[in-house]
C-alpha cells in the first residue's frame, strides 16, 4: 500500500489552520501597517533630476570638417566623451567649485535627516592645503539649544571619536587629527527651536566618489550624439547645481583643451608648411635638371614620335628584306640547269631587275614558240638560245649586284629599327622617373595647400573657441518623486501583513516534524481513522457519563459508534490501544473508551498491560492490594482477586498493571496470558486493552495474538511524523489486528451529533 505522504499540498487544510489563526494575522498586518507608516515618516521622497548635452562632433562649423580632420584630434565620439563627463577629474572639480565636499543633514525626528543646500544652518571651515590632501573624512555632530549660542560638538575620525565639546560658543574652532576645524552659524540658522545638524566632511576624491555613485551619465539614443545625465536626491536644488556644473565644468575643460590644441596646432601648421615649402623647390629643380639631361620637353609627344617612328622602319625593314629573298631565290633559280630556259616566277619592286627578268622572260617565251615549228638544230633557234644565254649571265651579275646592295639597306634599316628599339626601352624608365617627380611634386604641394588652409582654419577656431558639448536642456526636475506612493507603500504593508502568517504557517508546517490536524494524518498514512478527541480542560479523569454534554462527552460517542462497526462480529471484544511513546493520552482514550461502552449497559473490562510504566491506577486513583502482574506470576491467585470496580461509571471493571516485573517480555509471552483473556471473553462483553507504546517495547505486538482490534492513539502537535510513517509499515505488514487510529488533541473547530454542540481543541 503506498504512503500518502507526498509533496501535494493540502489547500483546504491550509486554508482551515490560515482561519483558526486569525489573530496571527491582525497583529501582522497591525505591525506591517505600523512599519508602513513609519516608513512614510521617515522616507524622504526622492525627485530625479536630468539635463541633455549635445556633443559636437569636430566643435565648430560642421561645413568646414575635413577627413583629414582625424589626425589633429579635432574629431570627438559621443561614447568617449561619456568618460570624460563623469571623470573623477571633473568630479572633483565640480564638488570644490560647489562646495559639496561638506555635506549639512539637519536632524528631523528621531531616524530623518534632511539635506540642507544651498543654504546651511551652519559652516564649516578647513584650511585648503588640508582638503588638497584630506584621504579620510570627518563626521561632526553640532546641537543647538533653542535661542542659545552655545554647541555641543562631537567628531569623529575613522570611528573614533576625536572631539567631544560641551558648551563651546560659536563660531568655535576645534582641534582634529586633520588639523584645526571652525564651526560656525550661517545667516539661515534658525532661532525659534532646538537644532541638531550632521556634518560630513570628505576629500575632494572622496566627494568626487560619492557623486560618480549618484550621477548617472549615458548615450540618450544609440543613434545621436546627445548625452543624458541623471541623478536621484532629496534635494533638487542640489541635484540641479550638481548636473549643471559638471556640463559647465565638462565645457570649461573642453574648451580650455581646445585652446591649448590650437595652439600646439598652429605651431606645428607653421612648422610643416616652411619644411614644405623647401622641399616643394628641390622637387621642382630636379625635374627641371631631369627633363634637360635626358631631351624631353614632353614624355607623351615624345612617346608618340619614337613610337610611330619605329613602326615606318619597320614596315620598310620588311619590304628590303622580302625583296632580298626574292632576289636570292632567283639566283638561286638560274643557278640550276634545269632552270635554264624557265620563266622566272617572281617580280621584284627593283625596275632595273624588274625589267631585266621581262626580258629574260620574253626571250623564253619566243624560244617556246620557236621549238614548236623549228628543229632543235635550226640556226636561228641556236642564235636566241646563245642571246638567251648571254642574257641570263647578264642578268645574273646584275642580280648579284643587285643583292648586294639590298643587303646594305636591309643593313641600315635594322641599324634604326634598333636604335629605335633603345629609345623606346629607355622611354619607361625616363617615365617613371618623371612619374615620382610628378607625384612627388603634387603630393607636396597638395599638403603645402592644405596646411595653409588648416592654418586659416585653425586660427578661426582659436578666435571663436565654443564648447563641444551644446546645452539642450539645463537640469530640471521631473514633476513627480520617485518610487512608490503613499497610497501603494501602504497596501504592500497591508498586503505584506496578509502574507507573512501563511508563509510563516506554511514554513513551520514543512519544518515541524509533527502533525497538527486530522487532515495531516489522512496525509501522510492510510490507517483508518475511528475518530479525534480534542483536549479536555476540565481537569476531570473520566469525562463521559451518561448525563455529559461536554465536546469529548460527544467525541468519545463518537469514537464508540466507530469502534462498534469494527467489531462486527460477536467474538469481537477484545480492543488493544497503544501509541508511539508516552504522554499521547493513551490512558486517557482507553479509559474513557471504556466508559462510553460501559453507558450501553455493556459489561466492560479496562485491563492496564503497560506494565513497564503502570500508570493506569494512578491515573483512576485506585490501588487494589494485586494486579496483573502478580496475577500472572501466581499459580494460584483467583482472578476475582485481581479485579476492581471502577469509580464513578457503573458495569466498568478494571484490572490494573502491578508492579512492574522483572521479566515483562517473557509473562505477557506465558500461555496463562491466553487462558486469562479466554476466561475474560465469556465474563464481558468488551475489554480495552492498555498496552506498551509501540515505538518503545515490542509487548503489544505480542499481544496481537489475543485482541481482535487495535487502536493506535497519537497526538496533535506531539506525535512525530516518522512515527506515523512508521505505523504504515504496521498496517501494510498486519503486525496489528484491524487497526485504526485515534487523534488526540487535535485543533479544529468542528461540529458533532447534531450540530448542537462544538468541540474545542487545542494543540496542549
Amino acid at each position: 500500500m503506498a504512503s500518502k505522504n507526498s509533496d501535494f499540498i493540502d489547500i483546504k487544510g491550509l486554508l482551515h489552520q490560515y482561519i483558526s489563526k486569525w489573530y496571527y494575522f491582525v497583529i501582522s498586518v497591525i505591525v506591517c501597517c505600523a512599519l508602513g507608516y513609519a516608513f512614510i515618516k521617515i522616507k524622504q521622497p526622492q525627485y530625479a533630476v536630468q539635463a541633455n548635452l549635445l556633443i559636437a562632433q569636430d566643435g565648430g562649423d560642421p561645413m568646414m570638417a575635413n577627413p583629414l580632420d582625424a589626425l589633429f584630434g579635432s574629431q570627438g565620439y559621443v561614447e568617449d566623451e561619456i568618460f570624460v563627463v563623469s571623470s573623477h577629474t571633473v568630479y572633483a572639480d565640480v564638488a570644490k567649485k560647489l562646495g559639496i565636499y561638506t555635506e549639512y543633514l539637519r536632524h528631523d525626528g528621531l531616524f530623518k535627516k534632511v539635506l540642507e543646500y544651498p543654504n546651511p544652518a551652519f559652516s564649516l571651515s578647513v584650511p585648503e592645503n588640508i582638503m588638497d590632501t584630506l584621504s579620510m573624512g570627518m563626521k561632526f555632530t553640532v546641537s543647538v539649544d533653542k535661542g542659545s549660542n552655545k554647541a555641543d560638538i562631537k567628531g569623529k575620525f575613522r570611528k573614533h571619536t576625536v572631539v567631544n565639546e560641551k558648551g563651546v560658543t560659536l563660531p568655535a574652532t576645534v582641534q582634529t587629527p586633520i588639523g584645526p576645524v571652525t564651526i560656525a552659524k550661517t545667516d539661515y540658522f534658525p532661532t525659534d527651536e532646538d537644532q541638531t545638524y550632521t556634518i560630513n566632511l570628505s576629500g575632494y576624491d572622496d566627494a568626487a566618489e560619492s557623486l560618480a555613485e549618484d550621477v548617472n551619465v549615458e548615450i540618450a539614443s544609440k543613434k545621436s550624439n546627445v548625452i543624458a545625465l541623471s541623478m536621484k536626491t532629496t534635494n533638487t536644488d542640489y541635484g540641479k547645481a550638481v548636473l549643471n556644473e559638471i556640463i559647465a565644468q565638462y565645457n570649461e575643460r573642453g574648451i580650455l583643451q581646445k585652446n591649448n590644441q590650437g595652439l600646439l596646432t598652429d605651431n606645428f601648421l607653421d612648422s610643416r608648411i616652411s619644411l614644405l615649402a623647401t622641399e616643394l623647390d628641390k622637387t621642382e629643380t630636379s625635374l627641371q635638371k631631369y627633363k634637360q639631361e635626358k631631351g624631353i620637353i614632353n614624355i607623351e609627344y615624345e612617346a608618340k614620335y619614337q613610337s610611330e617612328k619605329k613602326g615606318k622602319v619597320e614596315e620598310s625593314y620588311i619590304m628590303a628584306q622580302t625583296e632580298l629573298e626574292l632576289m636570292r631565290m632567283t639566283l638561286s633559280f638560274l643557278s640550276d640547269k634545269k632552270n635554264k630556259y624557265e620563266q622566272i616566277p617572281v617580280t621584284f619592286n627593283d625596275e632595273t631587275v624588274g625589267d631585266a627578268v621581262k626580258n629574260l622572260n620574253a626571250l623564253n617565251i619566243q624560244r617556246l614558240e620557236l621549238m614548236e615549228s623549228a628543229h632543235p638544230n635550226n640556226d636561228a633557234l641556236l642564235r636566241l638560245e646563245r642571246r638567251i644565254d648571254i642574257t641570263r649571265d647578264n642578268f645574273m651579275g646584275m642580280l648579284q649586284s643587285a643583292i648586294n646592295q639590298q643587303q646594305v639597306r636591309v643593313n641600315d634599316l635594322q641599324k634604326e629599327i634598333n636604335a629605335a628599339n633603345g629609345t623606346m626601352t629607355s622611354m619607361p624608365e625616363v617615365e617613371r622617373d618623371l612619374r615620382n617627380f610628378y607625384r612627388q611634386q603634387q603630393v607636396q604641394q597638395q599638403l603645402y595647400l592644405f596646411l595653409l588652409q588648416r592654418r586659416e582654419e585653425n586660427s578661426m577656431l582659436l578666435a571663436n573657441a565654443v564648447p563641444k558639448g551644446q546645452v539642450i536642456d539645463q537640469a530640471y526636475t521631473l514633476s513627480r518623486p520617485l518610487g512608490m506612493s503613499k497610497m501603494v507603500i501602504m497596501f504592500l504593508a497591508l498586503m505584506l501583513g496578509m502574507c507573512i502568517p501563511p508563509i510563516l504557517l506554511y514554513i513551520r508546517r514543512v519544518f515541524h516534524n509533527r502533525f497538527e490536524t486530522r487532515q495531516d494524518v489522512e496525509r501522510i498514512t492510510d490507517v483508518p481513522i475511528l475518530g479525534e478527541m480534542c483536549t479536555d480542560h476540565s481537569g476531570e479523569k473520566i469525562v463521559v457519563a451518561s448525563d455529559a454534554t461536554s465536546s469529548s462527552a460527544e467525541l468519545f460517542r463518537l469514537m464508540r459508534s466507530n469502534l462498534m462497526f469494527v467489531l462486527n462480529d460477536a467474538n469481537d471484544k477484545v480492543v488493544l490501544l497503544t501509541s508511539s511513546t508516552s504522554g499521547e493520552g493513551k490512558s486517557f482514550i482507553s479509559i474513557n473508551l471504556a466508559a462510553s461502552l460501559a453507558l450501553l449497559k455493556k459489561r466492560v473490562l479496562l485491563v492496564g498491560m503497560d506494565i513497564r510504566n503502570p500508570r493506569l491506577s494512578e491515573y483512576l486513583d485506585i490501588h487494589p492490594r494485586f494486579g496483573l502482574t502478580q496475577y500472572l506470576a501466581s499459580s494460584d491467585m483467583a482472578l476475582q482477586d485481581i479485579i476492581v470496580k471502577a469509580p464513578e461509571v457503573d458495569d466498568l471493571d478494571v484490572i490494573v498493571a502491578g508492579p512492574v516485573p522483572p521479566n515483562p517480555a517473557e509473562l505477557l509471552l506465558s500461555d496463562k496470558v491466553d487462558r486469562l483473556f479466554a476466561q475474560l471473553r465469556t465474563m464481558y462483553d468488551f475489554i480495552i486493552v492498555d498496552t506498551a507504546p509501540i515505538g518503545l517495547v515490542s509487548d503489544t505486538f505480542t499481544l496481537n495474538r489475543i485482541a481482535d482490534a487495535s487502536i493506535y492513539v497519537c497526538r496533535a502537535n506531539y506525535t512525530s511524523l516518522s512515527d506515523l510513517s512508521i505505523l504504515n509499515d504496521i498496517f501494510e505488514q498486519a503486525r496489528l489486528k484491524k487497526l485504526s487510529v485515534v487523534i488526540n488533541g487535535t485543533a479544529t473547530n468542528k461540529t458533532y451529533g447534531y450540530g448542537k454542540k462544538k468541540a474545542r481543541t487545542s494543540s496542549k
